[in-house]
């Protein structure tokens, strides 16, 4: 193509170098537009309490009195612990099995290449744990990977 041809032209404009160094040639930054008369800064207008954040718990008294009026926005979350972390996986393991509806309510097909990265993403935390979990726990993660792998075996045939 010749340089009549080329539909554009690419012009470095970087006032410095790669080594920080002002460039040869390097065009001036333009002018800015001359400074205004400064002006008062407005006063913040004062601010409303912060809302209570979405994800936290009912008080106690909302809780055994049925819901409260955010009812609707509030998600009753349970704890962070290990145990809701091997259930958590565990129900993953049975969608990808097949053997839990979708979202949607229709059977999911199994996928057994990620139900097996589940599994052993459970082992792995099974061995990485052993000797720190208390009894209910170590019989928790056991018990799940026995029952999964025996629910692998039967559909992966």
């Amino acid at each position: 193509m010749s340089e009549q041809e080329k539909g554009f032209t690419v012009k470095d404009r970087r006032r410095f170098d790669s080594s920080g160094e002002t460039r040869n040639g390097a065009e001036p930054e333009q002018e800015k537009a001359p400074e205004q008369k400064p002006q008062p800064e407005p006063q913040p207008e004062p601010q409303a309490p912060p809302q209570e954040p979405v994800l936290e718990a009912e008080p106690q008294e909302q809780q055994a009195g049925g819901p409260g009026p955010q009812a609707e926005r509030r998600h009753q979350l349970p704890p962070v612990d290990f145990s809701g972390l091997i259930l958590s996986l565990a129900h993953a393991t049975m969608m990808h099995l097949g053997q839990i509806p979708g979202p949607d309510g229709q059977p999911m097909p199994p996928e057994l290449d990620l139900a097996r990265h589940t599994i052993d993403t459970i082992a792995m935390l099974q061995a990485k744990t052993k000797g720190n979990l208390d009894p209910e726990e170590q019989k928790l993660i056991d018990t799940a990977l026995v029952e999964l792998r025996m629910a692998f075996v039967q559909i992966a045939g």
